[in-house]
């Protein structure tokens, strides 16, 4: 009998299957280039700026950009430039706040809700409708005005309106998986739902909840800012980016430095989140994954 020599192939990591899919799509390189450019800012932005985000007098009011001042100064003499980075710190706060809150809280709701289904399924699904059924940004304004115009406020209002698509996306996912036959042979040996839950069902659905994180991160930016313009999020001297829009727009011709820097910050930070969740989506999904895989 002739021996055969059969070579294996080492199995790529998921981690690293992903940095192949990122490095042949020049928007998600782009993409994840502004998104750490963003977590550099909000981690290191108070060391960067050259003066303090309140310093009043820096400088002459309403100064054009200069090398001086980068993105020139506002009504009062304060460095506009240090007022935006000032502001990344606050964004990044809202986000991870807001998507780690609602991701957590909207997770552990479609997880009870899709495993025991029955009247706790539809009691909590309705719950999830009353909030569906009133626009997201709408409750949230609404939220957070109630509880008192701040950023605080802001982050409770869009943390309730969010946590939704969680549950939802979960939900569907466990619903799919608990009729397996491995989960069936797990509940045949006596395992507590507990561990079938934590250990078995949420590892293999969980993987949608990345994307809507990534888009909700930037989406929370967004919302925060909406806010923060009309008076129901960060309040002066807060330099949170809507904020800085808000005060600057009726400076908008004399001195259009004011608004339109932080609104290119928000601008950025949404299509950077946006882009990158659209990468993790085509990655995750078998079919799209698959002619990715054949362009590589």
């Amino acid at each position: 009998m002739v021996d055969q020599e059969i070579t294996l192939r080492p199995q790529k990591s998921t981690f690293i299957e992903l940095i192949n899919a990122v490095k042949i799509n020049p928007p998600a390189v782009f993409s994840l280039v502004i998104v750490f450019i963003y977590v550099f800012i909000g981690l290191f932005g108070s060391i960067l700026a050259p003066y303090e985000f309140d310093e009043m007098g820096v400088g002459i009011p309403l100064q054009k950009p200069s090398w001086e001042f980068l993105f020139g100064t506002d009504e009062f003499g304060r460095d506009v430039f240090s007022r935006v980075l000032a502001g990344g710190i606050i964004s990044l706060r809202i986000g991870v706040l807001v998507v780690g809150i609602a991701g957590t809280f909207g997770s552990l709701v479609g997880l009870i809700s899709g495993y025991i289904g029955g009247w706790i399924d539809e009691a909590i699904m309705r719950i999830t409708d009353i909030f569906l059924s009133v626009p997201d940004l709408v409750m949230a304004l609404v939220i957070a005005t109630s509880l008192g115009a701040s950023i605080d406020a802001a982050i409770v209002g869009i943390t309730l309106v969010r946590w939704t698509g969680y549950a939802r996306l979960i939900r569907s996912g466990v619903i799919a998986e608990k009729e397996k036959d491995y989960i069936t042979a797990s509940r045949a040996l006596g395992l507590h739902p507990s561990r079938i839950i934590f250990k078995h069902i949420f590892p293999n659905s969980y993987t949608a909840t990345l994307v809507q994180a990534t888009f909700d991160f930037g989406l929370a930016i967004l919302f925060a800012s909406g806010l923060s313009f009309v008076g129901a999020g960060a309040q002066p001297p807060e330099p949170e980016w809507g904020a800085l829009v808000a005060s600057g727009r009726q400076y908008v011709q004399a001195a259009w430095w004011i608004p339109i820097f932080p609104g290119f910050a928000i601008f950025g930070a949404v299509l950077a989140f946006n882009i990158l969740g659209d990468t993790l989506r085509d990655f995750l999904d078998p079919k799209l994954r698959h002619s990715m895989d054949q362009k590589h």
